[in-house]
């Protein structure tokens, strides 16, 4: 079995804010069921969580960051408590899907914070709904560069549905639990994340749940690593404040990347996690409280011009693509 695990240190623990009521609501768009939880009043967060995870993920800092805020944290298609139909799963239409609820919801613009996969849709956001976009808060972010966990590269190739099932089987589970155990003993990156990561496998309950799983999966991963990036049109966020958030040891997203984003981000904030993997949030809740709540009082929000647009995509995009070629795949949207 694992061994317990341990509280963060005193000082690292989120401060009790005044009882906020975060509901969990439904509504349905285009058909399908979606899950959200919405908190506080003010200017509007959008929380973007990974693949296979939930908005769950921030339930303890939601509270916290709906004193100022109108929160909105979704259940992605085919994640937590939303509908898991056979349908598109790319990063592309889960960023419409994002514009969609908002749209519900009659909230015109926000500051987006995306975890993992998270923060690929809300790249995608930007640059598909800029006029919609004030900030953006990437966590660990995908979308940026090939490298990728081997597992997860793993789990993309044909017969991942097998592994899947037979991971929830007694018996893998319990070598799934000594593995992570071993690899928390020996202070390992992906050790540090093993309590969210097992999670996940819990997250994946039957076929319809690990359908949906690796289709998303396999809309940004393949055997060669990640196959969608930002990065030839990362100077687009010329003008839009951006924070990039990375852990240190992060195991399933190279921290390396944090800073070839940085490079790549006119103008945009890194902060590095020293002892955390890839959920720096839970590792550290109140110093990621804080950076999201100096960052958004600290920077005006976005506005979009679209004559400016159109110079950017004239003038600064027209060698990036060769630039970065080496350093990632390019995407073909």
């Amino acid at each position: 079995m694992l061994p317990p695990r341990t509280a963060p240190p005193r000082e690292s623990r989120l401060r009790p804010v005044a009882a906020t009521d975060v509901r969990l609501c439904h509504r349905t768009v285009h058909g399908y069921r979606r899950a959200y939880r919405i908190a506080g009043e003010g200017p509007a967060l959008l929380l973007i969580h990974g693949i296979g995870d939930s908005s769950a993920t921030w339930s303890d800092l939601i509270p916290a960051l709906a004193r100022h805020h109108t929160v909105i944290a979704p259940d992605l298609l085919g994640h937590g408590g939303s509908d898991r139909p056979r349908a598109d799963y790319s990063v592309a239409a889960y960023a419409n899907g994002m514009r969609d609820l908002l749209g519900v919801l009659g909230i015109d613009r926000v500051t987006l914070v995306g975890h993992s996969l998270g923060g690929g849709v809300a790249m995608q956001f930007a640059y598909q709904f800029p006029e919609r976009t004030e900030r953006l808060v990437l966590v660990g972010t995908g979308g940026v560069g090939r490298a990728v966990n081997p597992v997860l590269r793993a789990v993309s190739l044909p017969g991942a549905d097998l592994l899947l099932a037979a991971l929830r089987l007694p018996g893998m589970r319990l070598s799934a639990r000594l593995c992570t155990a071993l690899l928390r003993g020996l202070d390992t990156g992906l050790g540090l994340d093993a309590p969210e990561l097992l999670g996940l496998i819990d997250a994946l309950p039957d076929a319809t749940a690990r359908s949906a799983f690796i289709r998303t999966l396999r809309a940004v991963v393949d055997w060669r690593g990640q196959v969608v990036t930002m990065l030839d049109r990362c100077y687009l966020t010329e003008g839009m404040p951006v924070m990039l958030v990375w852990g240190a040891r992060d195991a399933v997203v190279p921290a390396d990347q944090a800073h070839l984003a940085h490079l790549a981000m006119p103008g945009s904030r890194l902060e590095i996690f020293e002892d955390a993997g890839h959920f720096p949030f839970h590792t550290d809740p109140a110093r990621f409280l804080a950076l999201i709540e100096d960052f958004v009082a600290g920077t005006p929000p976005a506005r979009w011009d679209g004559e400016r647009w159109r110079d950017l995509l004239r003038t600064s995009g027209r060698d990036t693509g060769a630039r970065l070629r080496d350093a990632s795949e390019r995407s073909a949207t």
